[in-house]
């Protein structure tokens, strides 16, 4: 039977995968309970020019005797957290010599100090210190911290011996300022003088102990769900808006929400940070309480591949099969896996061709999303974001001077097009 959605972005499939409630996976501590990722950021090698600050970069080392400061804005709540920390990149070994956690000054992304009595130590094994192997993650002790749905959180490390290697695990698009300064700092109540930055380091996941009926959708994306063209320190990419719609309403206010996407990133192949076939297992099938998947990606794919008919042609292909594939592992796990259709990018350089073979190949890849049945559910972003004068273009009102990338009104207009009665629980 096709479950029938009401909202003109999205067309749902029939399909749907059966799934355990969960609560057989819960924390031992608490069996009606189970662990929920909140937050998260796709890790990726840090590319030269997103490197730490001077002086946090030396010549063979980075983030000696240096403590990092990061805030995070959680989707559901709870009372009890631990944290990931990745070397999915890392050179060498992660030395962590002491991590907090606390609560922003105000509640505010991006700032340095924390409210006063709420910083917490964090511990890994018991221990306040931890070495996190090249290549693995390291997951924190539980800690009893109270976070409440849509906050912000401060992560504070210090790493007293650095990590010694310029091979750094990190999240470049983070739209969050975090904070460096030599020395420990982890307790301080602020960190004057502290040098800003842009980017999320080392850490990758937040997670929260909640109730059973409590699950997560995760996103796996690009530039466009990592939230190029949103405003730095408002949290106001399509995934923070679709939460905020969430939570208003009792059917879906207990849904976490997954951002795992990075700028430049690709389906079928490397670019910034693993391709999306490579690191599904990683950043999706992996994290706790995933149910459902939202696939929206590919138009870098289109975009990177030569403008001739073969070569669109072939990449389209390739395209559909990966997505086929995405949508057999992820329902192997019993994942719901919802497709958005892909962005105009017509007036863009480099992505728009004079010839039109690009957007002939997004026409064709999205005509197999809507109507394949291979879904679960379609999400017609592309409808509710072109210019009906020109189609082939987003709306001159939604995007942010590139004809690619959207603005945060652009961003709320993807959100909106997810109905939340689509997420509830089945």
């Amino acid at each position: 039977m096709a479950l029938v959605v009401a909202s003109s972005a999205v067309v749902a499939l029939v399909g749907s995968p059966q799934r355990t409630d969960g609560a057989g996976t819960g924390d031992a501590e608490s069996s009606a309970r189970h662990w929920v990722n909140t937050w998260s950021a796709m890790p990726q090698l840090t590319e030269p020019g997103n490197m730490p600050p001077a002086p946090f970069t030396g010549d063979r080392a980075v983030l000696v005797d240096t403590t990092l400061r990061q805030t995070v804005r959680v989707t559901t709540g709870g009372e009890r957290v631990r944290l990931r920390f990745s070397n999915a990149f890392g050179g060498s070994t992660l030395p962590l010599t002491a991590v907090t956690v606390a609560l922003p000054l105000g509640g505010q992304a991006g700032v340095g100090a924390i409210e006063p009595g709420t910083s917490r130590t964090v511990t890994f094994s018991g221990r306040e210190s931890t070495t996190v192997p090249v290549g693995a993650q390291v997951v924190s002790d539980p800690l009893d911290f109270t976070l409440k749905p849509g906050a912000n959180l401060t992560v504070t490390a210090y790493l007293a011996e650095g990590q010694a290697s310029l091979a750094l695990t990190s999240h470049p698009g983070s739209r969050t300022t975090s904070y460096l300064r030599h020395g420990d700092h982890t307790e301080d109540a602020d960190l004057p003088g502290a040098t800003p930055t842009n980017h999320w380091y080392l850490l990758s996941d937040v997670e929260v102990l909640s109730r059973p009926a409590t699950t997560a959708v995760a996103v796996l994306g690009d530039s466009l769900t990592d939230g190029r063209g949103s405003t730095t320190n408002r949290n106001n990419r399509w995934p923070d808006q679709l939460f905020d719609r969430l939570r208003q309403q009792p059917g879906t206010r207990h849904i976490a929400v997954v951002n795992q996407a990075a700028g430049g990133n690709r389906v079928l192949n490397d670019g910034l940070g693993p391709g999306a076939l490579a690191r599904l297992d990683r950043d999706i099938l992996a994290h706790s309480a995933v149910e459902q998947l939202i696939v929206f990606e590919g138009v870098n794919d289109l975009g990177t591949a030569e403008a001739t008919p073969v070569a669109q042609q072939r990449v389209t292909a390739d395209l559909i099969a990966a997505y086929e594939q995405i949508i057999v592992r992820a329902h192997a796990q019993g994942i719901r896996v919802h497709g958005a259709t892909l962005l105009p990018f017509g007036g863009n350089t480099p992505y728009d061709d004079t010839a039109g073979h690009r957007e002939a190949a997004r026409q064709a890849v999205n005509t197999w999303i809507r109507t394949s049945g291979r879904f679960d559910a379609v999400l017609d972003f592309d409808r509710a974001v072109r210019d009906p004068a020109d189609p082939s273009r987003l709306l001159p009102t939604l995007h942010d001077g590139d004809w690619l990338h959207l603005n945060p009104e652009g961003y709320r207009i993807l959100a909106e097009a997810v109905p939340p009665r689509l997420l509830q629980r089945r």
